[in-house]
This record gives C-alpha cells, structure tokens and sequence, in this order.
C-alpha cells in the first residue's frame, strides 16, 4: 500500500514536471492589479478630501450667517428681512456648493475611465505577448518532436 501512494507521489511529480508553469504572468498581473488599485485609491481618496472640504466650507459659512440672522433685531420687520437674505443667500450658496460637488464627481469619472482605458491596453498587450510566446513555444516544441 505504501509502495502505491509513493508511485503515485512519483507519478504527478513527473507529470507536474513536463508542464512546467511560467508564474511570472501571474506575478505580472497581480502587481498590475495592485498598481491600479493603487491609482483608483488615490482618485476615491482626493475625491473624499476634496468633497470634504467644500463640505467643511459650506457648513462653516451656514454657521456663520444663521450668527448673523440670530442676532437681536430693533423692528420685526428686520426679522423677517433676516430671515429672506439668509434664505437667499444659502440658495445661491447651495448651487454653488452642488456645482463644485459635480466638478469632483466629474474628475473622477474621467480620471477613472483614463485609468481603466490605460489598464485594458495594457492587458491586451500583454495577452498578445502572452499568446505570441505560447504559440513560439508550441512551434518550437512541435518543430522538436517531429525532428526525433
């Protein structure tokens, strides 16, 4: 029983070594995979920054207009006045803050689709190479075998 279990052993080793594996395609596309996640990383985290500090922006400016609209009027007339320019004012103030969160959201879809379009090419390049170097060796080893 111990002699079987050692031939096979025996056995898919040498069937394992008449196919050898080329593990540098391998090694090859997961350091293109981590050098484009890397990319996409930093377009999602300079998005995040950048639509943290419009928000940061757009809060520390509401704040200080509602300390304006706050403060003690002499007719209640200014109230109401008060109250119609802050309105006004974070209407205005919204569409703009809306538009620079539209420009973000623009740069990294195209920052994104460059990255993208970028990584197909390059694996279609390396799928060619990949094909053209299977078929050499395929040609290579058939030319071998029919020279015996």
């Amino acid at each position: 029983m111990a002699k079987a279990a050692t031939d096979a052993t025996a056995f898919l080793k040498d069937m394992m070594g008449a196919f050898p594996v080329d593990t540098s395609a391998f090694e090859g596309a997961f350091q293109n995979t981590a050098s484009l996640n890397e990319k996409l990383t930093g377009v999602a985290l300079t998005a995040a920054e950048k639509s943290s500090e419009i928000s940061s922006k757009w809060t520390k400016d509401t704040i200080a207009k509602l300390t304006d609209m706050t403060k003690a009027k002499a007719e209640p007339a200014d109230y109401a006045k008060a109250m119609t320019d802050f309105a006004s004012a974070q209407a205005e103030v919204a569409a703009e803050n809306m538009a620079a969160f539209a420009e973000v959201a623009k740069k990294v879809q195209m920052e994104t689709v460059e990255l993208l379009m970028a990584a197909g090419k390059d694996v279609t390049e390396e799928a060619t190479a990949a094909v053209k170097k299977a078929t050499d060796d395929v040609t290579t080893a058939a030319k071998k075998a029919t020279a015996k």
